[in-house]
Parts: structure tokens; C-alpha cells; sequence
């Protein structure tokens, strides 16, 4: 099985998505979400900061992808396990980072050769790492068997 690293990696560089849309179609794959072409469609105006320099789209799908495995009806039922889990995976990220809008990270994790490859590689890695130390909390239960 391919890390969700690789699946980003591989949507990234030969679908021609974004980093939002890189994001959410690799952790779709890799943690059997069962969302839906056209629903995953919504995280498309999220690339380069919502396309004006502000949050990481990579970042806005990250914290998509920890709601969809978090909340089962809305987020008011789960804010016990929905607040730290946003808080860790932004910690994780800026760490990672250094920061969490795309103007203030697009100097080092961009090229015009590659584009944001490094970007999503970045935000992948924290994505596998924020849902790992969930799940070893309890915030998260994953069944990832094929």
C-alpha cells in the first residue's frame, strides 16, 4: 500500500491538482473516507490561500480530512475531540512550517519548477503525523484494512 505521502505526491505532480485537491483526494484514497468526486470538489478555491496569499490550502484540507474523521452529525457534538485535534495538527503544521498562510510559506516550500510539490509533500507528512498521535490519544478511531 502507498503512503498517503506517495498518493499526494502522485496526484500533485501527474493530475495537475492543487494543494487543497491534492490533499483531500490522497487522504480519500488512503484513509477511506468516501467522499465523492463532486464533493471533493469544494476544497478546489482553497489552493494558494483561497488564491489571495492567506491559509495554506494544503493546511484547510488537512483540517478537513481530521473534521471528516472526527465528526459524525456537526462539529457542536464533537468540539472535545474536534478542538485539540485542530489545535495539534495547526501546531504540527506551523512547526513544519513556520507559518500558516501561503505567502508567508511559498519562499521556502515553492519553486517554479515544481510548484508546491514541496508543499504537499510537507503537509501530507504532517497530516499522517497529527492523525497518528490522535489516534494514540483517542480523539481518532481509524480501520484502514482494505
Amino acid at each position: 500500500m502507498n503512503s498517503l505521502t506517495d498518493i499526494v505526491r502522485t496526484n500533485y505532480k501527474e493530475h495537475g491538482l492543487n494543494c487543497s485537491e491534492s490533499i483531500i483526494r490522497g487522504a480519500n484514497e488512503f484513509y477511506h473516507l468516501n467522499l465523492h468526486d463532486e464533493d471533493m470538489k469544494m476544497l478546489s478555491g482553497f489552493g494558494s490561500g483561497m488564491y489571495v496569499g492567506s491559509v495554506c490550502g494544503a493546511l484547510v484540507a488537512c483540517n478537513a480530512v481530521i473534521s471528516k474523521l472526527i465528526v459524525s452529525d456537526k462539529a457542536h457534538s464533537h468540539l472535545d475531540a474536534l478542538r485539540p485535534s485542530s489545535a495539534l495538527l495547526h501546531q504540527n503544521f506551523r512547526q513544519a512550517a513556520n507559518h500558516s498562510d501561503c505567502a508567508k510559506i511559498k519562499p521556502n516550500f515553492y519553486s517554479k519548477e515544481e510548484k508546491c510539490l514541496k508543499t504537499v509533500t510537507m503537509a501530507s507528512e504532517v497530516l499522517e503525523k497529527t492523525i497518528s498521535e490522535l489516534v494514540d490519544q483517542g480523539l481518532i478511531h481509524l480501520d484502514l484494512q482494505d
